[in-house]
């Protein structure tokens, strides 16, 4: 009964708001081709010296002198709590919807930037290191971007309602109880993706460097 009752509030919300989850994930993945496209912008010796840095990072990781499994957890997850917080923040203010979504565009950005610039410069190897290295804590990380920047432009949309259009549809502070229930449960989220990305993917970084190197 209660998974029923999950599953219709959750559809419900998902109608309630397409047009808005539309443009958000458009946005993202404009970012995301802006990212790509950027990486054949630069000139050869950017190329050259970045492809420098990233093969002493993999062959660092190759002979295991990267951080320990337990540093790279938390740099991860507060790394992605504190830009996950700022939308959040910024949700709840009236000037904050322009930067909610320069920081989606900007986060699709740097996703089709570092897998543009492993495949442009590594070809199918470099698929495979973007594939078990970004795409693994993405797959949680890129969903949970997508909804609670959605829900910040949804709240922001409606204070700058209530503040110039005066209209009081519903009561805020049971809005913003939901709110933060949704950001504990992000942050919950945001746990197990920096727990993939601490342990899983160097592993498997190990095993695909050791193979194509």
């Amino acid at each position: 009964m209660k998974k029923k009752m999950y599953q219709n509030v959750v559809v419900t919300h998902l109608r309630e708001h397409s047009s808005i989850y539309l443009f958000v994930i458009v946005l993202f993945l404009m970012g995301v081709i802006f990212g790509a496209v950027v990486v054949n912008s630069l000139s050869f010796s950017q190329k050259e010296d970045l492809y420098y840095y990233l093969s002493q990072f993999f062959g660092q990781v190759s002979n295991g002198k990267i951080a320990t499994s337990n540093d790279l957890f938390l740099q991860s997850f507060m790394h992605n709590s504190k830009y996950i917080g700022l939308i959040g923040l910024l949700g709840i203010s009236i000037i904050g919807l322009p930067i909610i979504l320069i920081l989606l565009f900007m986060k699709g950005m740097v996703v089709g930037f570092t897998v543009g610039f492993l495949v442009n410069q590594m070809g199918w190897n470099g698929f495979l290191l973007s594939f078990v290295s970004v795409l693994p804590q993405n797959f949680l990380i890129i969903p949970v971007f997508i909804v609670t920047a959605t829900v910040a432009v949804t709240i922001s949309l409606k204070m700058i309602k209530r503040q110039f259009m005066k209209k009081i549809s519903e009561p805020i502070l049971p809005l913003l109880g939901k709110y933060v229930m949704l950001f504990i449960a992000v942050g919950f989220l945001l746990a197990v993706a920096a727990g993939i990305e601490a342990y899983l993917s160097p592993a498997l970084m190990k095993t695909v460097i050791d193979s194509v190197g």
